[in-house]
């Protein structure tokens, strides 16, 4: 018997799915004011996570801190839930450093969804989404596979890893969504049927160990830090006097007996025999993968990692399998420290279907359906960082869209959230994007220490930041200036002391008086050695303040540079391309490059110039058109 629809309800935003995308892109949407609606499979289901139980690490945490700055949840839920907290790359620059916290998975689950629960104009409702409802074009809503049919101005899709999820165990195979969950599969049906084009990706996690039957004795510890840590800008210090209860991690690794076993069993190994027809991440391999691909290696790093407070649950880091269950128990036991380990979940892969991140504008919006909107695993990512980075911004836009509004894109120069979205959109991706350090251009400018300067204003012009919390930002910001006003007024003579101090770390002694700013710029001279020689600020400077006038003074020759080939891209990004252009009708430009510029549909010659297969010669040829007004429209819109 069929299904009898019912109108259900009408709401300003609808999100579907409410994983990591969907939790930041549902609190955005509310935050701003708008009545939102949050459905999800199952409640159970909340900002789960279903591989590793960690937030953040390099260009990973940048993004997380990107979230707190514009008012999202992911920096809080993690400071409140966290076991461990690190910062890497202490001993490099600041551009690359990063938080990286190892989280109670079901404490992070319970407090995301408390949360929820409690933020005001948010709805939460557990139910099967199966189809977006369109009119003219224009998403207005959805339908649940109950019958019931909930209406908006604008719609979310965070589908993640359930739509058509596929769980592969060595010969294994069933429909299922992460760690069992119930699968999404009308959804991406009703979207193939809309004109969307669908790719098919894969990922996997590694088994679960019981950690009563570890031996940690042969392993290597991997503590916390010492010093407290955060990453909301919220956080304070004297709330974290619980880090002393901080969950050590451990270090073994696999050995020649390992990869023989993994060797033996290929044949098995579904990766190699076909019946995986989804594309893995390049950067997050399976232990099978790393074995084929880095033949020469004698080891591999295993990191053993508890999944929280109150459970005995392992898990295995660098282990990723989707072996057959008894091969995964050959693989484990040949490990320094799991020996004797017990199995209490196996490895799988996980196929799933994406959208093609070509079809979506930097709002996240979709190209080919008005006021839709994407996000996270669907997008083709792989993270919960990039999943909660997409989401806050296609929840902002779902907003704006609701209140009539202009939408917001954050540019690359902006955030590591700005040059995951414009790569999406630009370049495409054919296998899990993953967020790196390298793919950021202006790295020196995206630095974890400064989120809060970058994106704290437009958060607040967003309707995201409250004024209180606005308020603090800004004297934070002020006494940053006024500091470094104060260095930049302070002249150091030469003395003995100082001399003595230089002479000691292989610096040159001083021959005339400088600015403290200019002695706090050589790399022996930290903040705490300075004060040494010249008087304190009248007004006492907490250790961010410190930090951010720190980095400030150190490179400020380096920011300076790179802030001007930001300006001068800007200028570039200020070129819009009108839309709906018929590439075919400009002469000169080249035959691909024609076909990458119908099917991306830059916006501005910026994003022209990234887009893959597109080279100078085309732009200059396109920059004229541009400026000159000669731009052939297709015959639809003339």
């Amino acid at each position: 018997m069929a299904v009898i629809p019912y109108d259900a309800g009408e709401y300003d935003v609808i999100v579907v799915g409410a994983g990591h995308a969907g939790s930041e892109a549902a609190l955005a949407a509310a935050r701003m004011g708008n009545e939102t609606l949050l459905m999800t499979i199952s409640l159970e289901m909340v900002a789960f996570m279903p591989c590793n139980p960690a937030v953040g690490g390099p260009a990973k945490g940048i993004v997380v801190r990107e979230i707190d700055a514009l008012g999202g949840e992911m920096g809080r839920n993690t400071d409140k839930t966290y076991v461990q907290m690190r910062m890497l790359n202490t001993g490099k620059g600041p551009a690359v450093r990063a938080l990286r916290a190892q989280s109670d998975k079901d404490a992070y689950h319970m407090e995301m969804k408390n949360t929820m629960e409690h933020t005001p104009n948010l709805t939460l409702r557990q139910g099967i989404v199966e189809e977006v409802l369109v009119e003219d074009g224009e998403a207005v809503g959805v339908k649940t596979s109950t019958g019931a049919m909930y209406h908006s101005k604008a719609v979310v899709l965070t589908a993640g890893t359930s739509s058509r999820g596929k769980i592969i165990i060595g010969e294994l195979m069933y429909t299922s969504g992460p760690n069992n969950s119930q699968p999404s599969i009308k959804l991406s049906e009703n979207l193939l049927d809309l004109g969307f084009e669908l790719k098919r990706f894969k990922t996997g996690t590694p088994p679960r160990v019981d950690g009563s039957t570890i031996d940690f004795s042969v392993t290597e510890e991997q503590p916390g830090d010492e010093k407290p840590n955060h990453f909301s800008f919220t956080s304070k210090d004297e709330n974290y006097l619980a880090l002393k209860q901080q969950l050590s991690c451990w270090l073994t690794y696999t050995n020649e007996h390992t990869h023989d076993i993994i060797r033996e069993n290929l044949h098995r190994a579904p990766m190699f025999t076909g019946v995986i027809e989804g594309v893995g991440p390049r950067y997050c391999p399976s232990i099978e993968d790393k074995i084929v691909r880095f033949a020469d290696k004698l080891q591999h790093q295993l990191f053993l990692e508890p999944e929280g407070r109150n459970t005995d649950e392992w898990y295995v880091q660098g282990f990723s399998t989707s072996m057959p269950e008894e091969v995964q128990l050959k693989m484990l036991h040949s490990v320094a420290g799991l020996e004797n380990a017990e199995l209490m979940r196996p490895g799988y892969a996980i196929e799933y279907d994406v959208v093609a991140p070509h079809q979506l504008r930097h709002t996240l919006e979709t190209k080919v359906i008005k006021n839709l909107f994407t996000a996270g695993q669907m997008n083709g990512t792989s993270g919960y960082e990039e999943a909660a980075g997409q989401g806050i911004i296609a929840g902002i836009n779902a907003g704006l869209r609701a209140q009539g509004k202009e939408g917001y894109e954050m540019k690359r120069s902006e955030g590591y959230i700005g040059v995951m979205i414009d790569d999406l959109v630009t370049k495409g991706t054919n296998e899990p994007y993953r967020l790196l350090t390298s793919r950021a251009e202006y790295r020196l400018l995206l630095r974890h220490d400064n989120a809060d300067l970058r994106l704290t204003e437009k958060g607040h012009e967003l309707g995201m930041i409250s004024d209180e919390r606005y308020a603090e930002f800004t004297a934070k910001r002020d006494a940053i200036e006024a500091e470094k006003k104060r260095l930049n007024t302070i002249r150091i003579n030469p003395n003995e002391a100082l001399d003595k101090y230089l002479v000691s770390c292989g610096s040159n002694p001083m021959k005339d008086s400088v600015l403290a700013a200019e002695l706090l710029r050589r790399p022996e001279v930290d903040y705490a050695k300075l004060l040494e020689f010249v008087p304190a600020s009248a007004t006492p400077l907490d250790r961010y303040v410190i930090e951010e006038v720190e980095v400030q003074v150190k490179y400020e020759g380096y920011i300076k540079k790179a802030q001007e080939k930001v300006d001068k891209l800007h200028r570039m990004e200020a070129k819009k391309i009108p839309l709906n252009i018929d590439y075919s009708a400009i002469e000169g430009l080249a035959i691909e490059a024609k076909q990458k510029l119908a099917k991306i549909e830059p916006e501005t010659l910026a994003q022209a110039s990234r887009i893959s297969g597109v080279n100078p010669a085309d732009i200059a040829i396109l920059s004229v058109y541009v400026q000159n007004g000669r731009i052939a429209k297709l015959p639809a819109e003339v």
